[in-house]
């Protein structure tokens, strides 16, 4: 008997081969759909692809100047996204948090701060440290040196208020160093006691380090050793009240990234 196939026959055999090849072709094509999908969801998890959302982020005023360059290249790498910053001395934003103000994020100059609001707060992470350096009018006219200068009475000194954060640290190594100073006045917040120096109004100051670089036009910082310094440490936290917990998240995590740190190591800042 032959068994060599009729046309009819052979046209019926490749339309069966042909139907039994497109099942698993298919099934190929469904896996990388779902492949394309699953790439997709991971991505979306990333800090290239948070979810979009309209973030308010507490930060402290030694902050302002790097997270307007920081927020402009966050909106930037993350479309959809607005983030909007509210500077003020850390204990201010402390109770602001406290008294249940809407917020997304809070970032601030001290860990103690940050402590007094840990039930409202996610697990914090330190961004950026800070250290203190003495501001003076430009051409530092009064010739100061080093911080015992500053118990000249004949200088009017400013600093921030002993319950902000840099008013803290300030006490701290002044304290250590048994200096006395009596300023002429205590700010609410460390960018204010720059503004008196560079307005004239105080001939010197204590601020941080990036304060000085912001405004190096307009004063002069006079370096503090380190063994007569402090370390400022930023912790940033996402705020459990948060309606865009996730969005939050991702933003703090940036933070940390290395796009994020880069801008605060440019900005003056050391690495946590």
């Amino acid at each position: 008997m032959s068994l060599a196939l009729t046309p009819a026959r052979r046209r019926t055999a490749a339309a069966v081969l042909t139907a039994a090849l497109l099942v698993p072709l298919a099934a190929c094509s469904s896996n990388d759909d779902t492949g394309k999908d699953t790439a997709g969801s991971t991505a979306s998890g990333s800090a290239g692809a948070a979810p979009k959302a309209n973030l308010t982020v507490l930060a402290a005023a030694s902050l302002t100047d790097v997270f307007k360059t920081a927020g402009a290249a966050y909106e930037k790498s993350h479309p959809g996204t607005k983030l909007t910053f509210s500077f003020a001395g850390s204990q201010e934003l402390v109770a602001q948090v406290s008294q249940g103000s809407p917020a997304d994020v809070l970032v601030t100059a001290d860990t103690k701060s940050m402590d007094k609001v840990k039930a409202d707060t996610g697990t914090p992470t330190v961004i950026a440290k800070n250290r203190l350096v003495i501001a003076t009018g430009k051409g530092n006219p009064f010739k100061v040196d080093e911080l015992k200068d500053l118990a000249d009475t004949r200088l009017k000194v400013v600093l921030a208020a002993p319950e902000v954060p840099a008013g803290k640290y300030s006490k701290k190594i002044l304290d250590a160093q048994k200096i006395t100073v009596k300023p002429v006045s205590q700010e609410p917040n460390v960018r204010a006691v720059l503004s008196k120096v560079e307005l004239g109004e105080a001939d010197a100051g204590l601020v941080y380090k990036t304060d000085a670089e912001s405004a190096e036009d307009k004063v002069d910082a006079v370096e503090i050793p380190d063994a007569q310094n402090a370390v400022a440490q930023y912790p940033a936290a996402t705020l459990k009240d948060s309606k865009n917990a996730e969005a939050a998240a991702a933003f703090v995590t940036w933070l940390s990234s290395p796009e994020g740190r880069k801008i605060l190591q440019d900005a003056g800042f050391q690495k946590p």
